[in-house]
């Protein structure tokens, strides 16, 4: 199948759409799967790449790179945090070690020798992903400073929303008081670092939004990665606006139906896996040499949000407005780090992010995708260390020099 032959996100919308009025679920399946990556963060919609290998090959490949490659594989303390509406939401917490992981081999530079403040680092992960996206990052401040790395409602291992159980639908606002919960539960008190990927980001900000006095009595520092303020229901993800206006008129009753019939679609998204996969590294990475098993991670990461999740999700993006609550983080300092090719949140939203935040620090990463800490964890991971090092949380602090060097399970 050449690239040019390839069906459009619209013809496939359109597919969906009409096998679900049809009533062909086993049609719908298959179609869906392309959707279901489209809410997932992670595709909207692209030509397919050419298959080259037979599937067999592509399965076993598949499974080589998830035995070769143990990124996700890092824990920590597990402890639990209840939600207001009775979801049991899972975190974990690293420790750091005694003297800020000094004695621990460290790549480069030193920042000063004075004793750092007892902060912990709370990661938000984005949607359709779990803490574990935050590997590398984790890796490489493991040990340095405390940290605490929990996963969002119905991802990961945190429970399904009891909210949603009930037909009540998802919002960021209520995000915002999950991550109000795991920091009740795991950092009730001290100095924070917040960082946020995409939702995680938007989480943040709902955080903000509903809880400032915590935010300005106790976080001493921000980090908004690939996410958005606001006005997400005009990204068009790389395709033509008439196309994406098709896609948006017919995509919440697709997965709506889609997601009432999640046993017959998962199977569908089973069986479509090389599409599943080529749609994830277009959307989610912006070079061409991502390590096969880190895209094989982040496709494993997606692949685990079930369709109905999916499905619940996706809505609470469309009415998803925290611009004003910005001005909250406008005294503390704030990194405003995007991937330039990032076709999920726009890299033109960090930079709106960082124009309401004038003293905030924008990165924006060349050659990087929406999941630009998979893809480029050392350009991450440095601005994260420079923030840490201007708050006082570290007396020094690692990089990663390339995608092995922290993908070492248990350390």
């Amino acid at each position: 199948m050449s690239e040019s032959s390839a069906p459009s996100v619209v013809e496939v919308a359109s597919e969906a759409a009409t096998a679900v009025a049809a009533g062909n679920w086993r049609r719908a399946g298959v179609a869906g799967a392309a959707i279901g990556v489209v809410a997932a963060g992670a595709a909207a919609g692209v030509a397919i790449e050419r298959l080259t290998v037979g599937r067999g090959l592509r399965k076993k490949a598949r499974l080589a790179l998830d035995s070769a490659g143990p990124y996700g594989a890092l824990r920590g303390m597990p402890g639990r945090a209840l939600a207001d509406d009775g979801t049991e939401i899972y975190y974990e917490v690293d420790e750091a070690e005694p003297g800020g992981g000094t004695s621990a081999p460290r790549k480069r530079r030193l920042f000063g020798r004075k004793e750092p403040a007892a902060v912990t680092v709370v990661f938000s992960h984005g949607y359709c992903l779990s803490q574990d996206s935050w590997h590398f990052q984790r890796a490489a401040l493991r040990g340095v400073v405390r940290t605490v790395h929990w996963d969002q409602r119905s991802h990961g291992r945190s429970a399904r929303g009891a909210g949603q159980a009930q037909g009540v639908a998802v919002t960021i606002d209520q995000l915002g008081r999950d991550l109000n919960a795991v920091i009740d539960a795991a950092a009730p008190e001290g100095p924070l670092v917040l960082v946020g990927h995409s939702m995680g980001g938007m989480t943040m900000m709902a955080l903000a939004d509903q809880y400032p006095e915590l935010i300005r009595e106790r976080v001493v520092g921000v980090a908004f990665v690939g996410t958005s303020s606001g006005h997400l229901g005009e990204v068009n993800f790389g395709l033509p606006v008439a196309g994406m206006n098709a896609v948006r008129r017919v995509l919440p009753r697709v997965l709506n139906a889609l997601g009432a019939q999640a046993e017959i679609v998962e199977r569908g998204r089973r069986a479509t896996a090389d599409l599943f996969a080529g749609l994830i590294k277009r959307y989610s990475f912006g070079s061409k040499d991502v390590d096969p098993a880190v895209a094989r991670f982040a496709e494993r990461l997606i692949e685990g949000t079930p369709i109905d999740v999916v499905a619940e999700f996706y809505p609470a993006f469309l009415d998803h407005d925290k611009t004003q609550a910005l001005e909250i983080f406008a005294e503390v300092p704030v990194l405003v780090l995007a991937g330039d090719k990032d076709l999920v949140t726009p890299s033109e939203h960090s930079e709106g992010i960082a124009d309401l935040l004038p003293d905030s620090e924008l990165v924006i990463v060349p050659d990087a995708g929406h999941l630009v800490m998979l893809e480029h964890p050392e350009v991450v991971t440095d601005r994260l260390a420079d923030l840490l090092a201007r708050v006082g949380a570290v007396p020094a602090a690692a990089t990663v020099g390339s995608y092995g060097t922290t993908a070492q399970p248990g350390r």
